[in-house]
């Protein structure tokens, strides 16, 4: 996936999730990062960049609940 492309989905993903729980974009943005789901994301071998949007957020959330 180029570069450009997985920003804005990676900024697609922020704003839903902030949008999610109600926080700000920052705290999202810090929940994404540190994510075991963003670990996964980042490396193209695993697919999870081929996944909606809708599924990354669901996995991040799940996270939160483990």
């Amino acid at each position: 996936m180029r570069d450009s492309v997985r920003w804005r989905k990676q900024s697609r993903i922020v704003l839903m999730l902030a949008q999610e729980l109600n926080i700000s974009e920052e705290e999202a943005l810090d929940r994404f990062y540190n994510s075991r789901t963003y670990t996964f994301f980042t490396d193209p071998r695993r697919g999870l960049q081929a996944m909606s949007d809708q599924y990354i957020v669901d996995e991040i959330l799940q996270e939160g609940e483990l």
